[in-house]
């Protein structure tokens, strides 16, 4: 891979910084103390088309592209981790329309996804199915010219405050995946009701809750792409995403380093900076190594998907190592801190949190490894 930072996506990653600088970071703690979904500031986000990011301009996003939302996603995750996955999730929510959604269904939901003026959301996970989506048990019935959908979906980000669903159930008899098709569910659907709100170790200023379907009724017309494509639309969805959270992991882990790093500048033991020892020292430059591969392995991927090639080994390369960077980022800087980093008076505690989601949605390590696997054999 050889590319440079091009200056207009160079503006983006600092319109993203300074726009987290001044209307999130000063808010994050306070709302993962309380659990507030920060609505005004997902709105804020959205005017500044931070939600559209892959939709061209004709479709009302703003063709920024791959590697300018992960450098922009980055500085959102900096600041606060939560705002950075409804970032990804909503960034994400508009790739099955772009890519399956037919002329109206763009017109009706995409342009408002890519504008900001709706919210969109991602459903797959069920209680019985998650890193096994050959298990899913919510069904979509034909019945005349609707669907009746039946069924329960968890661990959904900002369910609660998505205006439009992306969900993949199963249609045929077929067993496995190749029964699974995609649909659009609006907010205000007969039959969809918002149930359980997960109370989360980290990311609390994100929305995760439980998407029930009794006897949901949809327009046919809803259903995204054909019959049976549901496994393909998602797995889509899904290559997108891990390069958006392979990016927040990063602005997690640049947060964790900057933070060990101020702390030890100002801690003195035996008459000297914390940050003289030697041993601090190698901590520091190793995280710092492995946040350069990271944030390399990120942006490959998306340079990859800016050009239209396949890459999803190099997504779940850059997901897998980048989550476990931020984890291990996380660490060094709590320990570090000593005593003062496992209490609440410090943002590493909440990195910390945070930190440890990443290894587990969009796909845990270990299925990361499968697909890398899968991939690196095949050619």
């Amino acid at each position: 891979m050889a590319f440079e930072i091009s200056s207009e996506q160079e503006m983006i990653r600092l319109m993203a910084r300074d726009f987290a600088k001044k209307e999130l970071e000063p808010m994050a703690a306070e709302w993962d103390r309380q659990g507030i979904f920060p609505t005004d500031a997902i709105k804020k986000m959205g005017e500044l088309g931070l939600l559209g990011m892959m939709v061209p301009p004709a479709l009302g996003g703003s063709g920024a592209g791959a590697v300018a939302y992960s450098l922009a996603l980055q500085e959102i995750a900096y600041a606060c981790a939560s705002s950075a996955v409804t970032m990804s999730v909503a960034n994400l929510s508009t790739e099955p329309l772009l890519k399956f959604g037919n002329k109206e269904q763009k017109e009706k939901w995409l342009l408002g996804l890519a504008e900001g003026a709706l919210l969109g959301a991602f459903a797959l996970t069920e209680p019985g199915a998650g890193s096994d989506p050959g298990s899913m048990t919510t069904t979509a019935e034909l019945k005349k010219d609707k669907y009746i959908i039946n069924g329960t979906k968890v661990f959904i980000t900002h369910g609660r405050y998505a205006d439009v669903i992306n969900l993949i159930a199963r249609t045929g008899q077929e067993k496995g995946t190749r029964g699974l098709s995609a649909f659009i569910i609006e907010k205000d659907a007969q039959g969809f009701t918002i149930g359980t709100k997960e109370e989360k170790l980290g990311l609390r200023a994100s929305n995760t809750v439980e998407l029930v379907f009794e006897d949901c009724e949809i327009p046919a017309k809803n259903m995204l792409g054909n019959p049976g494509e549901g496994f393909k639309v998602a797995m889509l969805a899904l290559d997108s995403g891990r390069i958006g959270i392979a990016s927040q992991s990063v602005g997690i882990a640049r947060a964790c380093l900057d933070e060990a790093i101020s702390y030890t500048k100002q801690r003195r033991q035996f008459g000297k900076s914390v940050s003289s020892f030697q041993a601090i020292r190698f901590m520091i430059a190793d995280a710092a190594t492995k946040i350069e591969a990271a944030s390399w392995l990120t942006l490959a991927a998306a340079d990859r998907k800016d050009r239209g090639l396949k890459f999803t080994k190099e997504a779940s390369m850059a997901k897998l190592f980048a989550s476990e960077t931020a984890n291990s980022s996380a660490y060094m800087a709590l320990q570090v801190h000593g005593g003062y980093g496992y209490t609440k008076h410090y943002k590493v505690e909440r990195l910390y949190r945070d930190a440890r989601a990443t290894t587990i949605y969009e796909g845990t390590s270990e299925i990361q490894r499968i697909v890398i696997a899968r991939e690196v054999i095949k050619e």
